[in-house]
């Protein structure tokens, strides 16, 4: 049956009542409005500077520390300035730079950097690589090796030169001691040209030999058995596999050592003060094992030079810069070589 109306009667299940209407929002009170506009924007502050912050005290503090001496050294480089009036500069250009051209003992103390550097940065690498070698093995007690070989590295710098100084006495030392009882007459190593070279080194060798040992270990323990494992079934021996796997493994970190060895050799400057005391900065009575670290440190706080001085870090930072763009070179063509 049709209904009295022309419209068509609601679906069954329906019911005939109309849809509820959402009920109309309020509008924000302004304050509460501004306070919601305050923290997206303190929320987008936070998100966008938050991670500059937590950085700026490095930069903050290298800057104050860093880039700041840094600077002021390169211009007092260009002055004369004297330690007694460091305030008063008079300005001499590349005076102090041209000066270390014509002065014997900064050539001198270069020459001593340079041969304490081969002597100590040699046998050291070539003692850790073997070190970190026979650690990369199974042995009992692993971990005890690792921390005692780490040992010297924590050890004071002038404690380890005041032990080796009494090591290699010329009277009472115990070196002299043991060339004695197989007839080798007593050596002056303090007062000898390479003596006293070599026992700078020693102590150089003994306090980073287990640091670089280390180093290399971590590497070692990167390198993929499967290379082991494969040069192995090829009938490979353990020697064989460290020069034919572990060392082309480990080019870059051997390079990085080099590389920071030499850098540290360059900077040496507490050994040799504290292996003469009575020669100070000097480096012996004949300049002989004086390294540009203690010739700065002559010409600064002895001398009280300190446009010298300015000069000679300068130099050296120089050198440093030329050590990294020679690593540099060499890794970028070792990378193409592979």
């Amino acid at each position: 049956m049709s209904t009295s109306s022309g419209t068509a009667a609601p679906p069954a299940g329906q019911g005939g009542a109309a849809p509820r209407r959402a009920a109309p929002v309020a509008p924000l009170d302004p304050r509460e409005q501004r306070r919601r506009t305050w923290r997206s924007r303190r929320h987008h502050w936070d998100v966008k500077w938050s991670p500059y912050a937590f950085i700026a005290p490095f930069f903050v503090f290298f800057a104050a520390f860093g880039l700041f001496p840094l600077l002021y050294t390169g211009w007092s480089a260009l002055h004369r300035v004297e330690l007694t009036d460091p305030t008063h500069m008079e300005w001499v250009g590349m005076r102090n730079f041209s000066r270390l051209w014509e002065d014997e003992f900064f050539w001198n103390a270069l020459q001593n950097t340079f041969t304490i550097g081969l002597i100590s940065t040699v046998p050291q690498l070539l003692m850790a690589l073997g070190l970190a070698h026979l650690l990369n093995y199974k042995l009992r007690g692993s971990m005890f090796f690792r921390v005692a070989i780490l040992t010297p590295y924590a050890t004071s710098v002038a404690a380890a030169t005041l032990v080796f100084v009494l090591l290699f006495g010329r009277d009472y030392g115990m070196i002299n001691w043991a060339l004695g009882s197989v007839g080798i007459d007593r050596i002056d190593w303090q007062n000898g040209t390479w003596t006293s070279q070599l026992a700078v080194s020693t102590i150089v060798i003994w306090r980073w030999t287990g640091y670089n040992a280390l180093i290399y270990l971590a590497a070692m323990q990167a390198v993929p058995h499967d290379l082991y494992e494969s040069a192995s079934l090829d009938g490979a021996s353990r020697w064989q596999q460290f020069i034919h796997v572990t060392i082309p493994s480990l080019r870059p970190t051997i390079l990085f050592t080099v590389v920071v060895s030499t850098i540290g050799a360059t900077q040496l400057f507490g050994e040799p003060l504290l292996f003469n005391g009575s020669a100070g900065a000097t480096g012996g009575g004949d300049h002989q094992f004086q390294t540009l670290g203690l010739y700065l440190y002559e010409q600064g706080w002895v001398n009280l030079h300190l446009g010298r001085a300015s000069a000679i870090a300068w130099t050296m930072f120089l050198i440093l810069l030329l050590i990294a763009a020679a690593n540099w070179l060499f890794q970028r063509r070792l990378r193409k070589s592979q």
